[in-house]
């Protein structure tokens, strides 16, 4: 996002920032409030039949700055938000052509122009799970890649059986 021309500057402008160590500890330490998005492209990218399958949590950044940071980790679960651009293909060469990850073919996109660029309604629930707690016994946790991957994996695991919870109780995508 930070390298296409029109989305950089936006995207500093609402407070985005890059997935990066440096910048997560120190808004971490500066007591600010961090979304992560751990799936990273691969969970937005992924083809509509994927949807609700989360993707692996690349190599555990975010705990490792919540180990730093002593810090605690909230999972956070949303249903509702894979149905409002459902990607039925990828147009990868002119993805790659304009330094995209990959470039969505939806419903809508790109048979109705700008227009298509319109979400799709759908209802959403977001469930904030128990506080994950980092503080540790050992002086250097986040250095241990045992003790980083297990914690991402259970965290994964706590979102995923969230996800599947939620998709029970919801009665459609659209209330």
């Amino acid at each position: 996002m930070f390298s296409v021309p029109f989305l950089a500057p936006m995207a500093r402008k609402t407070g985005n920032t890059l997935a990066c160590q440096a910048d997560a500890e120190r808004l971490l330490a500066g007591g600010h409030l961090v979304g992560v998005w751990p799936e990273g492209f691969k969970g937005i990218g992924k083809p509509f039949s994927e949807r609700y399958k989360l993707q692996r949590f690349g190599r555990g950044g975010f705990v490792s700055a919540a180990l730093r940071t002593g810090v605690p980790i909230i999972p956070c679960t949303i249903v509702g938000a894979e149905e409002t651009y459902p990607m039925i293909g990828n147009l990868r060469t002119l993805a790659r052509l304009l330094g995209l990850p990959y470039l969505p073919i939806t419903p809508t996109f790109p048979w109705l122009g700008i227009l298509g660029l319109i979400p799709l309604p759908s209802k959403w629930f977001i469930e904030f799970g128990e506080p994950v707690d980092t503080e540790s016994p050992t002086p250097t946790p986040a250095e241990d890649p045992m003790l980083v991957f297990e914690l991402t994996d259970r965290i994964r695991e706590t979102i995923q059986h969230s996800l599947y919870g939620l998709l029970m109780q919801r009665r459609s995508v659209f209330f």
